[in-house]
């Protein structure tokens, strides 16, 4: 055999890129399945109404937080101390939250005090909200955490993501809800 042959069970170079082309297509659809079945029971349309008192003792209103932020789509981030991906994407969630309204529900993470602890110690700069028994989680119909939730200016549920989302896709999302027509 001279050095040039190539071996007889070499793919050709059009095989191999379909072969890829067809995997990466595979891969995609089970990231979009699983999406999807984690998200198969969140609402659609209007926002479910919440209401508490944020980690530093503020009332809170989804409705007068909305209102205050009128004409622009806003972010609920639902996290959780203990959750590892949640630690990944609050530095991506930080940053959206110079440019857009972010408000952050804390999952059985434990008391206002510990939460408030936990956020000035992880250096959070956006409200939250303590939710130890996930009542609010629940009513978004949401699987775990990290979860996030975009609400367009309209006040309806736009997008819903569970698990890691990078801060590109959040800020495209948030874009996206704020040019839609009412």
């Amino acid at each position: 055999m001279s050095d040039n042959a190539a071996p007889a069970n070499a793919e050709k170079p059009s095989r191999r890129w379909r072969r890829r082309a067809a995997e990466a297509l595979f891969f995609i659809a089970i990231v979009i399945g699983v999406q999807l079945w984690q998200t198969r029971d969140a609402p659609g349309g209007p926002a479910p109404h919440f209401a508490g008192h944020l980690v530093d003792g503020q009332p809170f209103d989804l409705a007068t937080w909305r209102a205050t932020h009128a004409g622009r789509p806003v972010l609920l981030y639902f996290w959780a101390e203990w959750c590892p991906i949640c630690r990944t994407t609050a530095g991506s969630v930080g940053n959206v939250s110079a440019d857009w309204p972010v408000t952050s529900v804390a999952i059985q993470s434990g008391t206002a005090a510990q939460v408030a602890r936990i956020i000035e110690e992880k250096g959070y700069r956006w409200p939250t909200l303590p939710d130890p028994a996930a009542e609010v989680l629940r009513r978004y119909g949401l699987a775990g955490v990290p979860s996030f939730v975009v609400i367009n200016p309209a006040g309806d549920v736009r997008f819903v993501a569970v698990g890691y989302t990078s801060e590109i896709g959040l800020r495209l999302r948030l874009w996206w809800a704020g040019r839609e027509m009412p």
